[in-house]
């Protein structure tokens, strides 16, 4: 199983950009497909972005396509989330997840980054 820490997140302004990390830990996360998902309070969780084991085929939800960009070093055991034009509506705890996008299922997840988007 693969250990997963998110760092990156803040206050930003609307329009404003941030870069999310998320690195692991263990002999796996080159095998895994890796995703970030967010939930704001009192929303459920939403599927933001997800990317391939070897970074070849990447997924965005909806709200964020043409914003945000995921991509992953597989050498450095890090997963990233480039996220640009900044809306107070993409304010949210933003996790990163390993597992199997096929399915859609994630089984090891890290604790969370928040960020906060000013209006």
């Amino acid at each position: 199983q693969v250990q997963l820490v998110e760092s990156g997140g803040g206050l930003v302004q609307a329009g404003g950009s941030l870069r999310l990390s998320c690195a692991a830990s263990g002999r796996t996360f080159s095998s895994n497909d890796m995703a970030w998902l967010r939930q704001a309070p009192g929303k459920e969780r939403e599927f933001v972005a997800a990317i391939s084991w070897s970074g070849g085929s990447t997924y965005y939800g909806d709200s964020v396509k043409g914003r945000f960009t995921i991509s992953r070093d597989n050498a450095k055991n890090t997963l990233y989330l480039q996220m640009n034009s900044l809306k107070p509506e993409d304010t949210a705890v933003y996790y990163c997840a390993a597992g199997t996008i096929a399915t859609m299922t994630f089984g090891s997840w890290g604790q969370g980054t928040q960020v906060t988007v000013s209006s």
